[in-house]
């Protein structure tokens, strides 16, 4: 049951309602933007009552707005009724049916880098914002929000919003209290610099402004996250991690990373960058520091044995390990911990000016340092490209790691061409696979090229994949040689088939 604790002013006990009383606000053709970001911290009831209306023969289809993916009671519900129109500015492909609406074009995907989407919603560049459902864990005196494992774009929702659904979900802690940072930018012209110099600053409030008067309603719930457990680092993980440590000492040898610190890290999504991430606690470094968006387990790992310090990002994830390592020592948690707003956690000002190392997996890379984070084979959406382009354009290191093969050793994750470039050799540094490290800085196409075969593709593929290389450099001289069918050949054997026939190197 809702008590004062969690509503804090008299007023707002008088707005409770259920869930499908809420749903009723709720639309056919509106824009809809929910809290959370990659499912935590995310709306339930209320678009589950949503669904169910809409199974029953009620006319809805929305456009869905977010932080990142979020939850199947909101993304996989409305997709099997037909109930979602468009969607952005990300998706994951966890979230089948609507990974399947959005491959066949039934819905209106627009992906997008995870720190433009705010600031184009506060110029009105994709209209209104007709409702923005919240989830949180209290709602203070003044009509304020405590939100809980999440932030995403919900400032940005509830500062435009022209109707406001607010879900308090008892299981959130009310111990999170005071862990966010909410700062929303001005806009231009009168926009200033982001005033954060070191991760921990704190430059918002702990609360989400709104007021009483314009919330409509308050639904409560008591669904917890839903959150996949990440599978334990395997044998490849842990090489990748001892090669990112070896690389990370050896620029620290030679004077391109601080003596005494690390520089601030940034970790992509996914069970690949939480073993790498975690791999850190065998390393000699001492009080490192995270800025990145989605803090996953490892970090919370890392607090714990005291090797992170301080870890700023615009989420957590709740998952059952960390939500028990959580109830035991919030106090700890708290004061290492800053969540704030995505286009604030990954301002590309602010990446550059802390000097953040960014740490991301892509789907496949080519030889000449381009890499595929979104698309399968260039047409089949995978996911969105997420935050990685807002950190690999504007870190200090952008570094990319990848196990060298995927399916069981039957496809090289490095490819002579990619089919989709999410980020160009323009933006990438250094790729670490289990079988070494290549730092292409300061080397044009073909020696890029040579090193990334020699250092970072699987032996299997070795050989076919440089005399891939000899052949476009005879054949199509030039400073980026590329023999376009050949590519696109051997492509559709390395990635959809498997059947390239493995040489030895």
């Amino acid at each position: 049951m809702l008590d004062k604790s969690r509503l804090r002013n008299p007023a707002l006990f008088g707005k409770i309602v259920s869930p499908e009383k809420a749903a009723e606000l709720i639309q056919d053709g509106m824009n809809v933007g929910v809290a959370g970001f990659t499912p935590s911290g995310y709306p339930k009831k209320t678009t589950l009552a949503l669904a169910e209306a809409i199974r029953k023969g009620r006319k809805c289809r929305i456009n869905i707005w977010s932080g990142a993916s979020v939850g199947p009671e909101i993304e996989e519900a409305l997709a099997e009724v037909d109930g979602i129109a468009g969607r952005q500015p990300y998706y994951a492909a966890s979230n089948k049916t609507l990974a399947h609406e959005i491959n066949d074009g039934e819905v209106s995907y627009i992906d997008q880098h995870l720190s433009h989407f705010a600031q184009q919603v506060d110029y009105g560049f994709f209209g209104n914002v007709d409702v923005a459902i919240v989830e949180a864990a209290a709602i203070t005196e003044d009509g304020d929000f405590v939100l809980g494992t999440g932030v995403g774009n919900l400032p940005m929702f509830v500062k435009h919003a022209k109707h406001i659904i607010v879900e308090v979900n008892t299981t959130i802690p009310l111990e999170i209290e005071g862990i966010h940072d909410i700062y929303i930018c001005d806009p231009p012209p009168g926009r200033s610099e982001i005033p954060i110099y070191h991760v921990g600053d704190r430059i918002g409030s702990p609360y989400v402004k709104c007021g009483i008067d314009r919330i409509d309603c308050i639904v409560e719930s008591d669904i917890v996250d839903h959150v996949r457990n990440l599978t334990p680092p395997g044998p490849d993980e842990i090489k990748i991690a001892e090669n990112l440590v070896d690389f990370l000492e050896n620029e620290q040898r030679h004077g391109r990373l601080p003596k005494d610190r690390m520089l601030p890290l940034q970790s992509g999504v996914g069970s690949i960058a939480n073993a790498v991430l975690l791999g850190l606690e065998k390393s000699r470094f001492e009080n490192l520091e995270m800025y990145s968006e989605i803090l996953q387990d490892s970090v919370f790992e890392l607090i714990k044995s005291g090797k992170i310090a301080k870890a700023s990002g615009c989420a957590f994830t709740p998952s059952a390990h960390v939500r028990e390592m959580y109830a035991k020592e919030p106090e700890l948690y708290n004061r290492a911990i800053v969540l704030r707003p995505l286009d604030i956690s990954n301002s590309p000002e602010v990446i550059r000016r802390l000097g953040v190392i960014s740490l991301n997996t892509p789907i496949e890379f080519d030889i000449y340092g381009q890499a595929n984070s979104t698309h399968v084979m260039g047409m089949k959406m995978m996911n969105g490209i997420g935050g990685s382009g807002d950190y690999m354009r504007n870190g200090y290191l952008t570094i990319f790691n990848s196990p060298s093969t995927g399916k069981n050793g039957a496809i090289s994750k490095v490819v002579p061409m990619v089919t989709h470039a999410d980020h160009t050799e323009h933006d990438t540094m250094v790729f670490i696979t289990e079988q070494g490290v290549a730092d292409v800085r300061g080397l044009p196409p073909v020696k890029r090229a040579r090193l990334i075969i020699e250092k970072c593709a699987h032996p299997d593929f070795r050989a076919e994949l440089l005399d891939y290389l000899e052949y476009s450099v005879r054949s199509f001289p030039g400073h980026e040689p590329v023999a376009l069918s050949r590519a696109f050949s051997m492509h559709e054997r390395l990635r959809a088939t498997g059947t390239m026939k493995k040489t030895s190197a």
